[in-house]
């Protein structure tokens, strides 16, 4: 896991849900979704805050990765939550996802 992204403790987890600190739950939730879905063919990206490369398949090392999801973080929260699911997001055009196995609802929420 990067070093830049942390699945937060219990604690920590409820202070930036209290908080309201988009920016740790975001890479909080992108930090469970490589744990649960290990893997290099994905990538990942809820700008400004972070991205990673998420689920099993031909890992992506160079120029744009050939599948890419892309969303802005109160969408991510949302969806990693359970607050909206993935067709719901996708169908509304929060999310823009592009290539293989880029459809994440079989990972969320987390």
């Amino acid at each position: 896991m990067p070093a830049r992204l942390k699945v937060l403790t219990p604690d920590q987890l409820a202070t930036a849900h209290a908080d309201g600190d988009t920016r740790a739950l975001v890479k909080h939730y992108l930090a469970r979704l490589e744990v649960l879905a290990p893997g290099r063919s994905v990538e990942v990206r809820v700008p400004p805050f972070a991205a990673v490369q998420v689920v099993p398949g031909v890992r992506h090392t160079r120029g744009t990765p050939p599948a890419v999801v892309e969303t802005d973080g109160e969408t991510w929260l949302a969806l990693a939550t359970g607050r909206t699911t993935w067709s719901e997001a996708v169908d509304a055009g929060l999310v823009v996802a592009s290539g293989e196995r880029t459809d994440l609802s079989a990972y969320l929420p987390l």
